[in-house]
């Protein structure tokens, strides 16, 4: 990665300033501006997000935010109302305060006399959400928006209700983890003496998001608001969709190209959640200077050709050997599509899942195979949103393939490419009215090592709609079909392709009630369909992307901690519980240049007891400290979510530390009816 000193135009930086709302309340904002902006006047790019400018994302920002401005943009760091230094409560994800108060930020900035009235959105998770939610709005001065490792679906294709089965690895887990940054106090270093009030103010009135969450188990309302795919025509403006393969988003990406009908490009990496020039796996990119040319087209109407290439650009992974450790690099290629979906392919090659147990073009004989679910099954899933650390890639397969019913083909007799959604459809029974279906896809080598390329799962009360659940009649087939997650991937000559299915996939999908067997009809009534991109001569003449180019980063001393550690598993053979802990967060850091020392250590913790779905727990702990000087401050959070077999359990606890001292302490229980789950 390069750093880059030097820029077109020398920039200035205001640390702090406060734009007004029409209700009062003052947000923070971080802004890198060329330093003659106010005598030549320049679009305005802003990222909005609950993180905390001031430490919670200031490494980050000091990479990306200078150099745009080097490059000729007004770039904003803005806090939401209820975070960092920020005035007011934050309520949950996605309000429509949160949408209200863009618009009129977005108002604030075009006004402004270094801007020319122009402004583009960018963010990667939170603000790549809100990026398209505010594009949907139609604010006039919003010319273009990049969105990083977003979704356009909230309830289906994010933390919350995979294929309509809740999600037990990473609901609660950032439910948790928002409980703790909600916990933390502003800077009195920007905020003055009014610290401790709005700190209180705070700790007293932000609720658990968990508990709204849970509270919503079907497709309703709730979910809608926000999720751009309920009317892709209500955004106007060019959208750059970017993310990567190792990442819990990437689905996003192809369904939005799919249903935009407005100018829009996608672009998806080898990468985890992270910005594509701090790409792990690599190879990273020169994205800095791929987005500026998106900008300079959006937002200052430069013909440089940036819309008229290709829409989509992905990287199609090759086989690697499954570890524990990460992989640093993922080896492959770039291939172009000239429309998405693509216009020139054949058609998608379906799979039957054979009563023999194989995965063939012919469907051979009819036949009943009946699967039963160990509560374990899943352990061996690695990451829902992998950042490149250990621990993020899913181990061999061989040990979930063998708790699984599997179909696997003969091996293939030459190179095989995908890229695109395998899709499922399957002929299933199940012995109880509520049963999920998990469905893996694996590339085995001719050793048998068995490599994750793809996963789907379906509730299957919801297999008709997200809506309106119908619970199952026990012994009744039903005809099921759902999308699996998108993957770019080659399969290589000698390789076969394996399909896994099982009942149960904890703790990625919270389990049924009960223990369930399900029959799947194989043959002609059960397969899968995959899409087979064979590669084409323009794809070795595609024009490379430029080598990572970054401003100088933040500095930052390293007192202490290890980071992110591998998933730790242990099972109790006496009780058959499985407990797998990971520790998500270690490091005591200090910002030298804001003197301010941060402090983080998170756990989470997920066990079953095998045999028993109601034993099914996860647990969060967070703690984190602020402080300088003689300011010092400190939270921390429990959450626990258990079930019976009519209820979710909730309970979470704040406590909160100023100069050792505890200031303040509270705890929620709440339970909640389950809902066809």
């Amino acid at each position: 990665m390069q750093i880059r000193t030097e820029f077109p135009r020398p920039t200035r930086t205001i640390a702090n300033t406060f734009i007004p709302l029409a209700d009062g309340t003052r947000l923070a904002a971080r802004i890198w501006l060329p330093k003659d902006a106010e005598e030549d006047p320049v679009p305005a790019i802003l990222e909005y997000i609950p993180y905390r400018k001031d430490d919670g994302t200031a490494a980050r920002d000091a990479l990306m935010h200078p150099w745009w401005a080097g490059h000729g943009y007004a770039n904003v760091r803005l806090d939401q109302r209820g975070s960092g230094d920020s005035d007011g409560i934050i309520l949950d994800e996605y309000t429509q305060q949160e949408h209200d108060d863009a618009l009129e930020v977005l108002a604030w900035l075009a006004a402004q006399p270094w801007c020319t009235g122009k402004v583009g959105i960018i963010g990667k998770s939170w603000g790549g959400f809100n990026g398209l939610q505010i594009a949907a709005r139609r604010p006039p001065e919003l010319a273009g928006v990049i969105s990083v490792a977003s979704t356009d679906d909230r309830y289906a294709t994010d933390i919350h209700y995979i294929g309509g089965a809740l999600h037990g690895f990473q609901k609660q887990s950032w439910a948790s983890t928002m409980l703790a940054y909600n916990a933390r106090p502003p800077d009195p270093l920007f905020v003055g003496d009014r610290w401790r009030e709005m700190w209180l103010e705070r700790l007293d009135q932000t609720p658990p998001f968990l508990h709204e969450w849970v509270s919503h188990q079907r497709r309703d309302d709730f979910w809608k608001h926000g999720s751009v795919c309920e009317d892709y025509s209500d955004i106007q403006v060019p959208v750059y969709m970017v993310g990567g393969w190792q990442d819990g988003y990437t689905d996003a990406i192809f369904r939005f190209m799919e249903g935009y009908g407005g100018v829009s490009k996608g672009l998806c990496g080898p990468w985890g959640h992270v910005y594509p020039h701090s790409g792990l796996p690599k190879p990273a990119i020169g994205f800095l200077q791929d987005s500026l040319r998106f900008w300079d087209s959006t937002l200052k109407g430069i013909d440089n050709g940036m819309l008229s290439e290709p829409p989509v650009h992905a990287w199609i992974q090759e086989w690697v050997e499954p570890s524990d450790a990460p992989h640093v690099e993922r080896p492959g290629r770039w291939v172009a599509e000239s429309a998405w979906p693509p216009v020139d392919r054949p058609e998608p090659t379906t799979l039957h899942l054979r009563a023999d147990g194989t995965l063939a073009e012919d469907a051979g004989p009819a036949g009943e195979l009946q699967f039963t679910g160990l509560q374990h099954t899943g352990q061996d899933a690695g990451a829902w949103t992998g950042w490149g650390f250990e621990g993020d890639d899913p181990p061999d397969q061989r040990a979930e393939d063998g708790r699984s019913l599997c179909f696997t083909s003969a091996p293939l007799p030459e190179r095989t490419e995908m890229l695109g959604f395998p899709e499922a459809r399957l002929t299933l029974a199940s012995d109880r009215p509520l049963a999920l279906v998990a469905v893996r896809v694996c590339d085995v080598s001719p050793e048998g090592v068995s490599l994750l390329v793809s996963r789907g799962f379906l509730n299957l009360t919801h297999r008709d709609s997200h809506e309106h659940a119908e619970p199952l009649e026990p012994g009744r087939a039903y005809e099921v079909s759902f999308r699996l997650n998108a993957l770019g991937h080659a399969f290589q000559a000698g390789h076969r392709i394996r399909v896994a299915l099982s009942p149960t996939y904890w703790p990625f999908m919270w389990p049924s009630p009960e223990p369930v067997t399900l029959t799947l009809h194989a043959g002609a009534a059960s397969w899968l369909s995959f899409p087979v991109r064979p590669p084409r001569p323009e794809d070795d003449a595609l024009t490379p992307f430029e080598e990572p180019e970054v401003a100088p980063p933040l500095e930052i001393e390293h007192r202490s901690g290890s980071g992110p550690a591998s998933p730790k598993l242990t099972i109790d053979r006496g009780t058959g519980k499985a407990t797998l802990s990971i520790v998500t967060h270690d490091s005591v850091d200090r910002l030298v240049e804001a003197d301010l020392v941060v402090e983080e250590h998170a756990v989470d913790t997920y066990s079953i007891v095998e045999g028993d779905p109601l034993s099914a727990e996860t647990r969060a702990d967070w703690t984190i400290g602020l402080s300088r000087g003689d300011w010092r401050t400190k939270v921390k959070t429990a959450s626990v979510m258990t079930s019976d077999p009519d209820s979710f359990l909730l309970t979470d606890s704040v406590d909160a530390y100023e100069g050792g001292r505890r200031i303040f302490s509270r705890s929620w229980t709440k339970r909640i009816p389950r809902d066809h789950i």
